[in-house]
């Protein structure tokens, strides 16, 4: 295990070989060697500043996006719970904690006739996952309604950083290492909430007739090329449905891997790496990771 040697005693929950399995949409994967769940952004700040600077640290969200390797995480996984989970509204701006669920700013965002943000409602993750990743959906992303961040560095230093600063490509920020969202301000317009509504259920019918949303999954698992969707691209390599051990490519939607109930972790991400093999014989293209992967093989 990592020895955390923080002399400051944490007003939140610190976890020596926590499971992650249970925390991440797959159910697999290894444990964290420390798990912290801070009760406050102070409480964060001071972990962050007496923890040693040799010690890694990862956030964690919903798991909605990720593979845990088997062999676990080395370092402290950051688990922001409801403490960072508020939000509230000023005009058409919104700002809310890093813990809030995407599904949960568009429902407040409809509730107070913002419009915008619709697309959040599309998003299987928490805001700090979605800030940092330039989370996107049904025509839109992140880096379209984002104002600004609010971020705890590694070093405990607590920065708000402009969009503009972060640097947003597809699916990508340039946030520094270590460094942890702890919110985020969106700009909407003004809108009708009916008219909100009616969009937000439209997406929600999509998903549900389009995806495996009741199925132990990580999400979209390749990033779309440039000019390709990454599932036709699967699809042409005849990959769907294709199996490695209780691993599968989802026959419902195959940029979706899923796990039919006992995959471990690295069955998941071999069944990935040939799902990449088989298109880039076929079609010449090279798929991108979109799930995040992290922790150490078994």
């Amino acid at each position: 295990m990592t020895d955390v040697l923080t002399p400051v005693e944490v007003r939140g929950r610190l976890t020596a070989g926590a499971p992650l399995a249970p925390l991440v949409w797959f159910k697999a994967g290894g444990p964290a060697d420390e798990l912290f769940e801070p009760a406050d952004v102070a409480d964060l700040q001071d972990f962050l500043r007496t923890t040693r600077s040799d010690v890694a640290v990862w956030p964690l969200g919903l798991g909605s996006n990720l593979i845990v390797r088997d062999g676990g995480v080395r370092g402290v996984t950051v688990r922001l719970g409801k403490a960072f989970a508020g939000i509230t509204v000023e005009g058409n701006t919104l700002t809310a904690g890093a813990g809030a669920p995407g599904i949960s700013v568009a429902s407040y965002a409809r509730d107070n006739a913002i419009a915008r943000l619709e697309f959040l409602r599309g998003i299987p993750g928490t805001v700090g996952g979605a800030v940092r990743m330039n989370a996107g959906a049904y025509g839109r992303e992140v880096a379209d309604v984002l104002v600004s961040a609010d971020i705890v560095l590694r070093s405990g230093e607590r920065v708000t950083k402009l969009v503009d600063h972060l640097v947003y490509t597809y699916r990508h920020s340039e946030l520094p290492p270590g460094a942890i969202v702890v919110g985020a301000t969106f700009a909407g317009v003004p809108g009708s909430p009916a008219v909100i509504g009616a969009e937000m259920d439209r997406i929600a019918a999509k998903r549900e007739a389009s995806q495996p949303l009741r199925s132990r999954t990580g999400g979209s698992t390749f990033k779309n090329p440039q000019g390709h969707k990454a599932w036709a691209l699967v699809d042409a390599a005849g990959c769907r449905g294709l199996r490695r051990g209780d691993a599968q490519v989802s026959e419902k939607h195959c940029n979706f891997l899923l796990n039919l109930g006992s995959a471990t972790s690295a069955e998941i991400e071999a069944l990935g790496e040939e799902v990449r093999t088989r298109v880039l014989a076929h079609s010449g293209v090279q798929l991108e990771w979109e799930i995040q992967r992290v922790g150490d093989p078994a």
